[in-house]
C-alpha cells in the first residue's frame, strides 16, 4: 500500500493539483493513507485497558482521586471556615536532644516564625537544650519573631501521642506570657 502511495507522489511531484488546488504531497499521503480520517486504535500498550480501578472508569495508570467513603456527609460551616478564622497554628516538637516550635499559616502552609534550641543563638546561652528553661526560652523567642511577622493569635492542638503538660505546656505558657494569644484545643 505504501509503495502505491509513494509512486503517486513520485509521478505527480511534490505539489499535487486536485480540482484547482495545489496541495503538498504530505497532505495527500495522509489523506490517501487513512482516507481523510484520523485513525485511533482502541488498543493500548501492554493491555492497560484490562486493569481498571474500583469504579471501572479509568485505567490504573491515571492518578486516583481520594473518594469519600460517605459523599453525602455534611461538612459544617466551622469545618469549612476554621482555617480562615484562625489562620496560624502552633507546632511544638520535643525530642530528647532539642526543642523546636513554629507558627504556620494554615492556608498557604508557610512557616511564619520558627525557633529551636538547635539554632546558634540559643545553643550558646542554654545549659541544656531539652529542659524546661530551654522550652521557656524557645517560647519567648518564637513570640518575638511572631510579633515581627504581625502574628498575635495562634491555635494549638496537641498531637495524639502528646499530653498537654510539662515541656509542651511550658512552651505554650511562655508564648502566652510574651503576648501571643494561643487557643488550646484539647479533645
Amino acid at each position: 500500500m505504501l509503495r502505491h502511495i509513494f509512486s503517486k507522489v513520485r509521478n505527480r511531484g511534490p505539489l499535487l493539483s486536485t480540482r484547482d488546488k495545489a496541495m503538498p504531497s504530505i497532505y495527500l499521503l495522509t489523506r490517501n493513507f487513512h482516507h481523510g480520517q484520523v485513525c485511533n486504535a482502541p488498543r493500548s500498550f501492554f493491555g492497560v485497558e484490562d486493569f481498571l480501578d474500583d469504579n471501572n472508569s479509568r485505567p490504573y495508570t491515571y492518578k486516583k482521586e481520594k473518594i469519600s467513603k460517605n459523599p453525602q456527609k455534611h461538612v459544617s460551616f466551622k469545618q469549612r471556615t476554621v482555617a480562615y478564622m484562625e489562620p496560624f497554628t502552633l507546632d511544638v516538637f520535643i525530642s530528647k536532644r532539642f526543642v523546636s516550635a513554629s507558627l504556620t499559616h494554615r492556608v498557604t502552609s508557610k512557616q511564619v516564625a520558627v525557633a529551636g534550641t538547635n539554632s546558634k543563638d540559643i545553643k550558646a546561652v542554654l545549659k541544656s537544650r531539652s529542659d524546661i528553661p530551654a522550652c521557656l526560652a524557645v517560647g519567648q523567642i518564637l513570640a518575638d519573631r511572631a510579633r515581627e511577622a504581625d502574628v498575635y493569635t495562634a491555635a494549638y492542638t496537641p498531637r495524639e501521642r502528646d499530653k498537654f503538660e510539662g515541656k509542651i505546656r511550658a512552651v505554650v505558657q511562655s508564648l502566652i506570657d510574651s503576648g501571643i494569644d494561643v487557643k488550646v484545643y484539647l479533645d
